[in-house]
């Protein structure tokens, strides 16, 4: 009996495994898999590229000086039905931002993901318990914080829409805008829209 139990356990298994798919790695550059109701990679990298080419595009970077503009990440809301972590649309941004040469972020202001505590635990040692374990001429000086001179703020929303008696349409909308710090006006805004149609079945979030 045990070994029957045994060899059904075996063979059920074998069944099972047979009928599971394996995984497979994306092609990331070439990516053919059938679009999806929600927001992928691929939805953040083409809204992330649009808008990084307008505003490449229209000039406002460029200083008559020719250096760079120092920015910093202000807040970036997601109003969609998913729980969307917005820096996957902003790590893109900020990153062809500092390869066109024009901007270098700043991790001292800014949203709370785009800023790094370290920048002010160092500062914190030139009065902890533990100052004096540390060469002075280590230590980060006063005055040393460069202030932004740019924020790029924005938001995501969603909205969904019965498209005919089976399907639905789902648009999204990619908002950011420049905003400059000292005056308060804004520099550039751009908007980019993917929209979706597919199955009233089909879930968007």
């Amino acid at each position: 009996m045990k070994r029957t139990l045994l060899t059904t356990a075996l063979l059920l298994g074998c069944l099972i495994a047979g009928c599971v798919e394996k995984t497979e790695n994306i092609d990331l550059v070439n990516d053919q898999a059938k679009a999806v109701m929600s927001l992928d990679y691929r939805d953040f990298d083409e809204a992330a590229s649009q808008m990084v080419q307008s505003v490449i595009q229209s000039g406002v970077l460029n200083k008559a000086d020719g250096s760079r503009y120092v920015m910093s990440t202000g807040r970036i809301v997601n109003d969609t039905m998913q729980r969307i972590d917005t820096d996957q649309l902003m790590a893109k941004v900020e990153q062809e931002l500092m390869n066109s040469g024009q901007v270098v972020m700043t991790s001292a202001v800014g949203s709370e993901s785009a800023r790094d505590q370290t920048v002010y635990d160092v500062r914190e040692l030139r009065e902890s318990d533990v100052a004096d374990e540390f060469d002075p001429d280590t230590v980060v000086a006063k005055k040393q914080l460069v202030a932004p001179e740019l924020s790029v703020s924005g938001k995501i929303f969603q909205r969904n829409l019965r498209y005919d008696k089976n399907r639905q349409q789902v648009e999204y909308y990619f908002q950011l805008k420049i905003t400059n710090l000292t005056t308060g006006l804004r520099f550039w805004q751009k908007e980019v829209i993917l929209g979706k149609r597919g199955s009233n079945k089909t879930v968007a979030w």
